[in-house]
């Protein structure tokens, strides 16, 4: 189980420096903020690749299982950065991706 909890965490950090990467960029052009934020952006994605590195599983299946913490960790962000309620909708695809991730993590080794 804590090798699982580890994973997980690992995961939500790996999604978390994504965001933050791609959500800088996303404010200069589009909300025109300064360059400046590129530069964070960029050490953010730059985390974010390293962080994939550390991950236990093929990469294939690691980028399966990341997707499901992804969707989880950016409803997350949805509503707390862009303060924007989240619908039942929201949650229950977050559930059913959560449990696709769980499944692909807990499969027993061959």
């Amino acid at each position: 189980m804590v090798d699982f909890t580890k994973q997980v965490a690992l995961f939500a950090l790996t999604a978390l420096a994504e965001i933050v990467g791609c959500y800088l960029p996303w404010l200069v052009l589009k909300q025109a903020k300064s360059a400046w934020l590129l530069l964070p952006a960029l050490l953010s994605l730059s985390l974010f690749a390293w962080l994939l590195t550390l991950h236990p599983t093929a990469a294939g299946r690691t980028y399966a299982a990341y997707g499901g913490i992804y969707i989880a960790v950016a409803l997350v962000w949805l509503r707390v950065v862009d303060g924007v309620k989240l619908t039942s909708w929201d949650v229950g695809g977050a559930c059913i991706a959560l449990l696709g991730m769980a499944i692909i993590v807990v499969q027993p080794q061959a």
